[in-house]
């Protein structure tokens, strides 16, 4: 075989060989023979390449490596003006310059380019994840060409390979396995389960394999725990598994989150309609000649300036920016602000299952003697716990033989051990091992002292592990493995277990997903010294077996059942097994009955098919990232608003797919950390539950400031539109416009800020995110509000002025009713109480803000140095306050008439809705 490897390399140009590329073919590659494998890679499966067969190869396929491929910097930022709100922010900016009023201009540009770095530097930090998942191939392995072993940097490698691994290594490609002894490998960055993989050279006839289940392959990235074992090179870069969640992270867009997507809708019909509505306005003055074409232009710029909402954007990102900060307190870190509202319009949370909805712990949770049954208590490695029986009574587990054996062979089999580290407990060795020293640990509150004379580790080969071991002056041979194998022990040497007896009890436990070891003694001589495995099983006791799964977060039930009733749907989305996920998701009521599917099963079906069946299934077994990735797009096409929730490189493409990623701040992986929007710094599954909580105030905050902002601003500029159409003199000045903008902008619209959640926040279900802000009734509302605060300065000014007053006092009081119907429009606003009830006073900061504002006004009042600035004037009580706080008076009565008639109209068709 090696001349014919060396014949392939020195072929003539007149007859060249297609040389393999850097991917696996069609053909299912765990199905080949080793000669068909030594075929398709024109390698020798003994020598390996030649050296000059792999240079070849390297020039064709490139260095096994992943390149991140990062977009310009100076696109990245000039994206970020690409904005309906930036537009409405640059078209103020140009305006407040045309009327010279500089620094209105200079603070507004300076917004617009904080907004931009802002969103600049969140991108940065986004595509931090591609950098991460590249360091993953750094690494140097032992490589077989031309019959010599060396030691080459993994960038070196290309298909058809031989690739040695021992315990400790990266495997640094992915690898179809030709031999292994005792191999297992660590595959939780690709499939997110902690458990160790065994691994076997043999083929596997199978049409269609998850990768979980692909046990003759090595995969780039995963990590050799145990073992050794030698493998061709079947797909190097961005071809292996590691390199297609690379490619799916880089591919994923980001998209506006609905927050901004509403946002820009608004903020484009805003700007279209007040555009239209100052050409008709100029035209119409025009045809009328109401004034000299420089006194109309000034007075339709002064209509735009007054009507521009140029604090929406601020307020907005002061609101999300409290959020953050709340959220942050909470142990949820958000990395950009739009995604603390995009919580509260979540209708569906996608899950990993292992350290998410569970602990990630392995723990002991039921026992089977020869003629009992018992559960134990405890969840996890930290947690004190007893032996029950079935009237959930604690059981003196030391007087009980069976038991007794059970427990110490548990502790005296075990090679893991715990070092605790920041108040955790953290394994070194196997999940199942760890399962058993805790349940050791757990009832002894002791670590276990093995006096051992030899030991057999586990073979996949033989499925079971022994030790011989000095227990009370006897010499034992203590033995665990798989129940069938050590039944079968028994049998072979004449013993009358039966698996009969064992087998249904055996099968509820399998069918809750849990993983099932039998444990055993054997008596031996005293002098014995080395463990015969020919002599294992005679004499052989099996003393009972224990049902270990990774179990369910206390925590995690009692937030599934809170975002249930939220109307929020919990999906679980894992690498692991079927049975074990679906007996995890009926644990915790993901749904009434979970229904899942499993990766190859997704795979059978095209795009069209997934979505139109998605939502039928609660338990997503078995999955790629790929399949991950599917997933989420196929419940977005269906118009949900996805978050993701993952700690893996494995869930990466999927958190940057969906609305919100979700990463764990412990657990998580620095690739799931870049990847997602969010981080979850104690890595609790409830404070999802506080998250969405904390959204969906966040959106009722930003839709009060839309609500208040917009009938505020429209009532400035109907005032210069009646002024026009009523064919007289402007009751307010430009300058005056601008400076209740300013002040608005600075004080009373952040009062919704701190405006605490409503009580049934979370007995909404999640908002319709295509309905947009505001609706139908919020925008008769607009209009009614707009009206009735202009209407109401113009008859105070038309009234007074000529009569009683000057236009400067009319003017100076016309300003102060645009104030004060701001200011009682905001008690109606702030809730869905009557203003007069014991809400009144829930919102403190709303007074200082008030307070603040009033002070201002005094100032533009009386102050001389702002007359001159302003057009002011010293007014009396009456004309300065006491009109202005009487109209504020009539806003605020109206509008909170017009509010009981809404909740009551609100009340009514809700009651409709649930008959």
């Amino acid at each position: 075989m090696a001349n014919e490897t060396d014949s392939i390399s020195n072929q003539t140009p007149d007859a060249p060989q297609e040389q393999p590329d850097a991917g696996p073919s069609q053909q299912q590659i765990w199905a080949q023979s080793t000669p068909a494998l030594e075929a398709q890679w024109h390698t020798n499966c003994e020598d390996g390449l030649t050296t000059q067969e792999a240079k070849t190869r390297f020039a064709q396929q490139g260095p096994n490596e992943l390149q991140a491929k990062k977009p310009s910097n100076l696109l990245r930022f000039l994206k970020q003006f690409n904005s309906s709100i930036i537009y409405i922010l640059a078209a103020a900016a140009i305006i407040t310059f045309l009327l010279h009023r500089y620094s209105d201009s200079i603070v507004i540009g300076l917004v617009i380019i904080a907004n931009a770095l802002i969103g600049y530097f969140q991108e940065i930090s986004a595509d931090n994840a591609l950098d991460k998942i590249k360091e993953l191939l750094v690494s140097e392995n032992y490589v077989i060409r031309d019959g010599q072993k060396l030691e080459l940097p993994s960038r070196e490698l290309v298909t058809g390979d031989l690739v040695q691994l021992e315990a400790g290594d990266s495997v640094p490609a992915d690898m179809r396995l030709i031999s292994a002894d005792n191999l297992n490998i660590q595959e939780s960055v690709l499939t997110g389960e902690t458990n160790s993989v065994e691994k076997t050279e043999e083929p596997i006839t199978a049409d269609n394999l998850p990768l979980a289940e692909r046990s003759n392959m090595a995969f780039a990235s995963t990590a050799v725990t145990s073992g050794s074992g030698l493998g061709i090179v079947v797909a190097t870069a961005t071809h292996t598994e590691i390199g297609k969640i690379q490619q799916d992270v880089a591919e994923v867009k980001a998209k506006p989150t609905p927050l901004m997507q509403n946002l820009n809708r608004l903020g484009l019909g805003l700007s279209i309609a007040i555009v239209i509505a100052a050409v008709l306005l100029f035209i119409l003055g025009m045809i009328t000649h109401v004034y000299s074409l420089p006194t109309l232009l000034i007075a339709v710029i002064t209509m735009v300036v007054g009507s521009m909402p140029e604090g929406l954007p601020a307020s907005t990102s002061v609101v999300l920016a409290m959020g953050t900060r709340r959220l942050t307190k909470q142990h949820a870190i958000v990395k950009t602000l739009p995604a603390v509202e995009t919580l509260g319009a979540v209708d569906i949370v996608n899950t990993d299952k292992t350290g998410t909805l569970t602990k990630n712990e392995m723990t002991v949770t039921d026992i089977l003697t020869n003629h009992h049954a018992y559960t134990v208590s405890g969840v996890g490695y930290d947690a004190e716990g007893q032996v029950l029986n079935d009237d959930v009574q604690p059981v003196d587990w030391q007087d009980n033989h069976d038991l007794n054996w059970l427990v110490n062979i548990a502790g005296q089999t075990s090679d893991a051990a715990f070092h605790e580290e920041n108040g955790q407990w953290i394994l070194a060795g196997e999940p199942t091992d760890g399962a058993l020293t805790a349940l050791y640990h757990k009832l002894t509150g002791n670590e276990p002292e093995i006096n051992e004379i030899e030991s057999l580790p586990f073979d996949s080969a033989f499925r079971y592990s022994a030790r011989l071991v000095d227990m009370d002056q006897d010499r034992v041979l203590l033995v665990k493995g798989a129940p069938q194998t050590l039944i079968h022990l028994v049998q072979a040497h004449g013993g009358d277990t039966s698996l009969d007896q064992w087998q249904s009890r055996l099968d509820t436990l399998t069918h809750q997903g849990k993983r099932v070891v039998a444990l055993a003694y054997q008596p031996v001589a005293s002098d014995e010294t080395e463990i015969e495995p020919d002599q294992i099983g005679d004499g052989l006791v099996i003393v009972g077996m224990v049902g270990i799964i990774d179990p369910p977060r206390p925590e995690v039930a009692k937030a599934v059942q809170q975002l249930r009733f939220a109307g929020i749907q919990v999906k679980m989305i894992t690498g692991d097994d079927p049975d074990t996920a679906a007996a995890i998701a009926s644990q915790l009521h993901l749904a009434e009955v979970p229904k899942a599917i499993t990766g190859p099963e997704i795979n059978e079906m095209s795009d069209e098919e997934l979505t139109d069946k998605i939502d039928t299934y609660t338990v997503f077994a078995r999955t790629t990232p790929a399949d991950k990735l599917r997933i989420v797009r196929a419940q977005q096409a269906r118009g949900h608003v996805v978050s993701m929730t993952g700690d893996g490189v494995n869930d990466a493409p999927a958190l940057k797919q969906a609305d919100i990623g979700v990463a764990m701040g412990i657990k998580g992986t620095d690739v799931a950390k870049g990847s997602a929007d969010m981080v979850l710094a104690d890595d609790n599954f409830t404070t999802i539950l506080t998250a969405v909580r904390e959204g969906r105030h966040v959106f009722d905050n930003i839709r009060k400031t839309i609500r208040f902002l917009l009938p505020t601003s429209f009532a400035e500029g109907l005032i210069v539109v009646m002024s026009i159409l009523l064919d007289q003199s402007l009751p307010l000045f430009p300058t005056q416009l601008l400076w209740i903008n300013m002040v608005s902008a600075l004080t009373i619209q952040f009062a919704f800020i701190f405006e605490p959640a409503e009580n049934d926040i979370m007995a909404r279900g999640p908002r319709d995110v295509k309905a947009g802000i505001m609706s139908k009734l919020d925008v008769v509302e607009v209009i009614y509000v707009s009206l009735l605060i202009s209407g109401l300065g113009m008859l105070a000014y038309d009234t007074l002025v000529n009569h009683s007053i000057t236009a400067a006092v009319g003017s100076t009081m016309t300003l102060n009713v645009v104030i004060f119907g701001k200011i009682f429009y905001l008690f109606n606003l702030r809730n869905n109480h009557p203003v007069i009830s014991k809400y009144f006073f829930q919102n403190k900061m709303a007074f200082y803000i008030i307070g603040l504002l009033i002070v201002l006004q005094l100032g533009i009042i009386y102050l001389p140095f702002m007359q001159g600035i302003f057009h002011t004037t010293s007014v009396n009580f009456w004309y300065g306050w006491g009109i202005p706080i009487i109209a504020g008076i009539v806003v605020l009565v109206v509008t909170e008439i017009v509010k009981l008639f809404r909740l009551r109209w609100d009340d009514m068709h809700q009651s409709r809705m649930e008959k």
